[in-house]
């Protein structure tokens, strides 16, 4: 049986230095939206079909598995930190106004290009241009426009974005006693992965009508979501503790204490969160994943899909949260260039499926007719180059507005998101594209 210690209680209240930064969160990104490109431009050039290859080229999905854990991972830790530190809760309106910020002016200029540019839009009627300029698509349609099949994760992201600080409220509690957090917090993961199962296997078929897309809506996700908040927790925990049995951030100290050291340990090993992360993601590889084309997963098959995916993608982000800074990985995406890759990476997640059709077009590219090289290359060169001007003109600026209308400094808050988040949010938001590797927008 684990040793127990007593809940020193929160810290006192006062102004403390900014969180940490974790650099290799950014070059993850670059990672993952790399691979979700290389995804659609295989499927693009009907890839899929070929023998072993397919199959691992339709997994590369799983980057959109790797950004819904970044997402949890970043944005609840803000709220860990403060509880931690005894400070009240980041506020929920501004908030919500730096995810707005964030998220809104890139999409609403690419859903305007992918509308106007791609011709199997060219029918849109106004109700098609309202849905998709308030990312309403996969709530009112059983398919997505032409450029814009991504978005099926961004909506869902927005959704995770709506209901964390409730989901936060109900584990941190705003009262100094943190004595049932812990317990509050394993119910919430538990009830996060138990909402994940039922609606997978049951309520997303016996609810659909028809007309939406059901399945790839916020409760199909919640795993993923819910990894990031683990790790989160760990880390706030881990911070500046000692051994195995310290208190952790929830007040649990004894199992979590230890659970908490253990993914930490687990994390300063890189190489191998990476090793088995790579062998669960060949084990997705397999039918027991399901189809790699459009056919429908079965629902066993679906729920094995998403379990592993959250395994890998959770693997990753813990050898970034966790691992030395002197380890030769680390030091690899911490490299300026690749953390740059990074921080275009919402800009090449919103664009690269118009840019794809077009280049597609200018080169006589058919639909499943190969040469998916070629397409792959050209489509991140150019979406890369639309991204950086997109950040440089659109995402940065407009993000010096995130404390308009702030009373007070935010050098002098209690506890900082880490300064990572100012960069890496963005991948809270730079969600892939759809899991079928879909661009033309037909439905899994």
């Amino acid at each position: 049986m684990a040793p127990t210690v007593t809940d020193p209680g929160p810290a006192p209240a006062t102004p403390a230095a900014p969180g940490p930064d974790f650099p290799a969160l950014d070059s993850l990104r670059a990672v993952a939206s790399v691979a979700v490109v290389a995804t659609h431009a295989s499927f693009w050039a009907g890839a899929y079909a070929a023998p072993v290859w397919g199959t691992a080229l339709a997994r590369l999905d799983v980057g959109v598995a790797l950004f819904f854990v970044l997402s949890g991972f970043l944005l609840s830790r803000p709220w860990f930190a403060r509880r931690r530190a005894g400070a009240p809760p980041p506020g929920t309106g501004r908030y919500l106004w730096k995810r707005a910020l964030r998220i809104l002016p890139v999409y609403l200029l690419t859903v305007v290009a992918a509308l106007t540019l791609l011709p199997g839009n060219r029918d849109a009627g106004p109700g098609q241009w309202l849905a998709s300029l308030l990312l309403a698509d996969t709530y009112v349609d059983d398919r997505l426009p032409d450029g814009l099949t991504q978005m099926w994760s961004l909506a869902t992201e927005v959704a995770f974005y709506a209901v964390l600080p409730a989901l936060m409220w109900c584990t941190l509690r705003p009262r100094r006693d943190r004595s049932g957090d812990a317990r509050r917090f394993v119910v919430l993961v538990l009830a996060m992965l138990g909402v994940t199962v039922v609606w997978l296997l049951d309520l997303s078929v016996r609810l659909d009508g028809g007309g939406t897309m059901l399945r790839l809506w916020l409760p199909s996700y919640l795993t993923w979501f819910g990894t990031g908040l683990v790790l989160a927790a760990a880390q706030v925990a881990r911070s500046d503790r000692g051994g195995p049995a310290a208190p952790d951030v929830l007040g649990g100290g004894g199992r979590l204490g230890r659970a908490a050291w253990g993914l930490e340990q687990l994390g300063r090993s890189p190489v191998t969160c990476w090793v088995a992360a790579l062998a669960l993601l060949a084990v997705a590889s397999t039918p027991v994943a399901g189809p790699a084309d459009l056919s429908p997963a079965t629902l066993g098959s679906a729920l094995t899909k998403n379990l592993l995916y959250a395994a890998v993608a959770g693997l990753v982000v813990l050898a970034g949260v966790f691992a030395p800074a002197g380890h030769p990985l680390t030091r690899l995406l911490s490299l300026r260039p690749l953390r740059h890759l990074g921080h275009l990476s919402y800009g090449l997640f919103c664009v690269h499926l118009v840019v794809l059709e077009l280049v597609a077009r200018w080169r006589g590219i058919e639909l499943f007719g190969g040469r998916g090289p070629e397409l792959l290359v050209l489509t991140l060169v150019v979406s890369l180059a639309v991204s950086e001007l997109l950040y440089r003109l659109v995402e940065r600026p407009l993000m010096r507005w995130k404390d308009l209308g702030r009373r007070t400094p935010p050098s002098s808050a209690a506890t900082t998101t880490p300064s990572a988040t100012a960069t890496s949010s963005a991948g809270a938001t730079s969600t892939p594209a759809h899991p079928s590797g879909d661009p033309s927008g037909r439905r899994q």
